[in-house]
């Protein structure tokens, strides 16, 4: 067995790890999560702009409660969203 095979195992092997690291994350776990990438390019907050805030945003996800933290369409994996907060993707619900 050439070097070259080994290399390229091992680096099949990494690339399969790495694979299934975002399927272990979303499957392996029910505990609070932020998406820090997309909230900075969306620049979320969690006040209100005025009197828009994402709980009367369309792509809100409330919480169980209506003051507890839900998710957002728009920041996808990122169930720390508050329904007091604001970001750029905000749109009114009708």
């Amino acid at each position: 067995m050439s070097q070259t095979d080994l290399s390229r195992r091992q680096v099949f092997k990494m690339a399969g790890a790495l694979a299934a690291i975002p399927v272990l994350a979303v499957c392996g776990s029910a505990h609070a999560a932020t998406n820090a990438a997309m909230r900075n390019a969306l620049k979320y907050q969690d006040t209100p702009n005025g009197d828009k805030h994402c709980a009367s945003c369309i792509q809100f996800v409330p919480g169980a409660k209506p003051t507890d933290k839900g998710g957002c369409n728009a920041i996808p994996g990122d169930t720390e969203i508050s329904p007091n907060g604001f970001c750029g993707a905000w749109v009114q619900k009708k």
